[in-house]
């Protein structure tokens, strides 16, 4: 089975959402395919330059990339809900009050708002 990217238009909407885990203030946005299924993920952390910057970075290229070769959003929770690591903590969203780490936080906010969309 060959992969087909399938790119987001150059115009598109998107979903930006502020967020704390454990102190860390970020800005989660989510770039939306016509349909509204997310095609691509960026997260922006105050501690512009730290590691955890660049990796939250190169994490959500990654995971730009995978959705956009077909990787559904419940494949993606499955995989990353649950992951365990520094930040995390209590939140700023009251539908996600705790967070095992940045990376279960964004698997929890695409499963509560993108679960159940399909590509076509």
């Amino acid at each position: 089975m060959l992969a087909v990217r399938e790119s987001l238009p150059d115009t598109r909407q998107s979903i930006t959402h502020k967020f704390t885990i454990g102190g860390l203030e970020g800005y989660l946005t989510i770039g939306l395919h016509p349909d509204g299924r997310p095609g691509e993920v960026f997260l922006k952390v105050a501690k512009e330059g730290s590691t955890i910057s660049g990796l939250c970075q190169a994490f959500c290229r990654a995971f730009s990339l995978s959705l956009q070769y077909g990787l559904d959003v419940e494949d993606a929770v499955k995989r990353f809900k649950g992951m365990r690591f520094e930040p995390m903590g209590a939140t700023s969203n009251p539908d996600i009050p705790e967070a095992s780490s940045v990376v279960d936080y964004i698997a929890r906010y695409l499963e509560l708002h993108f679960a159940g969309l399909r590509r076509k």
